[in-house]
């Protein structure tokens, strides 16, 4: 299975890269700048330098094509403005979506953030980025040639993954590491059945395993 990550040099991202690497999938992350490639190649996936805030749909599709699944997990990161919370938060994900619809890559997992919502009010930079979040969260659950899934994880921790989280419709809020994330992540890419879900995730009594077979059903 070959999976192309957008925001590939980020800490979650990184994370997914190892753990798809290890099981034998081909991974590729696209990043920003040159000098994060060498941080990919340790981790197992193949470094696509190109800007998502600047690159159009033909380009971004063209490191999509052939891909099995494609994962959203970029962000501004926590020391930016407002402007870019809409330049990558929301616009990067579109872009990303239509790349994919594009290049026919149908599995799409878009890492998003609890409390995200289009309709969110505040001026808040925080405000500002959970309004564009959940815009790119509504853009990409109408697109009909995606079998998408939203993932939005509680507070995130650089505390070591335990394996068992709480994956739900609601869950509530609750801190969650990293680690349990990407390691969720890399279940829901590869369950497809979990298509047209939009799941929050946070420290729970549930092997991942168990947590993602249960909200697909099985």
């Amino acid at each position: 299975m070959r999976t192309v990550i957008a925001g590939g040099h980020g800490q979650i991202a990184l994370r997914l890269e190892r753990l798809l690497a290890a099981r034998g999938d081909e991974v590729a992350g696209i990043i920003r700048k040159a000098e994060q490639a060498d941080d990919l190649r340790e981790a197992g996936a193949e470094p696509v330098v190109l800007d998502l805030e600047s690159a159009s749909v033909e380009e971004v599709a063209e490191r999509l094509r052939g891909a099995d699944a494609a994962v959203f997990a970029a962000g501004a990161g926590p020391g930016s403005g407002a402007a870019r919370k809409d330049t990558v938060d929301k616009a990067a994900a579109v872009l990303f979506a239509d790349a994919a619809v594009r290049a026919g890559v149908r599995r799409f997992v878009i890492v998003s953030s609890m409390g995200a919502d289009p309709r969110h009010q505040g001026d808040e930079i925080f405000d500002v980025y959970l309004r564009a979040k959940g815009e790119a969260d509504a853009y990409v659950s109408g697109l009909d040639a995606l079998d998408w899934t939203i993932l939005r994880p509680g507070q995130l921790t650089d505390d070591a993954g335990t394996g068992l989280v709480r994956l739900e419709a609601r869950t509530g809020r609750g801190p969650i590491p990293r680690d349990d994330v990407a390691a969720v992540l890399a279940e829901l890419v590869d369950t497809p059945a979990t298509a047209g879900l939009t799941l929050e995730l946070i420290s729970g009594p549930a092997p991942v395993s168990v947590a993602v077979k249960s909200v697909a059903g099985n």
